[in-house]
């Protein structure tokens, strides 16, 4: 099925971890969380439909920033609803007992002009692992946009449990890329 394709959406909670500031905010409706895994060799494409950030963040002192991210599991989309719904049972996300994976950022470096790489601690399931996710920022009319793309491994986080886990089936790997549109990040 196409469950792995979660996985990957979860990996993006960790590219929230963007930039920001005082009076910082998230455009949702110009934003984008999405991911592509493999099922049987074919790719398998999603994307998250419910998200938020929580961002202090500072081009100048990046440093200092506090980046915090949430995403809402079964907002999973990934182009039928029976898989969509098979997503949300035990052996994926199990939304009932885990609706929401995290990402609380640790660490952020510069890595050249306009590149940051964020590192934090991605929660998912229930289990936790730590990430570092490289992120491009780009500014034009007072608006920034955070792009990126990063790995996640499904099994780290038990998404895929049971007959799931046989990854010759679902892939292990899932990618996850993100655009965040932010208000209030101040220039560099």
């Amino acid at each position: 099925m196409r469950l792995s394709a979660l996985n990957t959406a979860l990996a993006l909670t960790v590219l929230a971890a963007l930039p920001a500031q005082a009076q910082q905010k998230l455009m949702p409706a110009q934003s984008e969380i999405a991911f592509v895994t493999r099922q049987m060799g074919v790719p398998v494409e999603g994307r998250f439909s419910k998200f938020d950030a929580q961002i202090a963040f500072d081009p100048k002192l990046p440093t200092a920033a506090k980046i915090g991210f949430t995403i809402a599991l079964g907002s999973a989309a990934i182009g039928t609803a029976e898989t969509e719904a098979e997503l949300r049972k035990p052996d994926w996300f199990d939304t009932p007992k885990f609706p929401q994976a995290t990402f609380t950022s640790t660490a952020v470096k510069p890595a050249g002009a306009g590149k940051f790489e964020v590192s934090g601690v991605l929660s998912i399931k229930g289990s936790q692992q730590p990430v570092t996710v490289p992120v491009l920022l780009a500014q034009a009319g007072g608006i920034t946009t955070a792009t990126g793309t990063f790995m996640l491994k499904r099994l780290d986080f038990k998404i895929g449990d049971g007959d799931w886990k046989d990854i010759s089936v679902v892939a292990n790997e899932v990618q996850v890329s993100f655009k965040l549109t932010l208000t209030g990040v101040a220039g560099w």
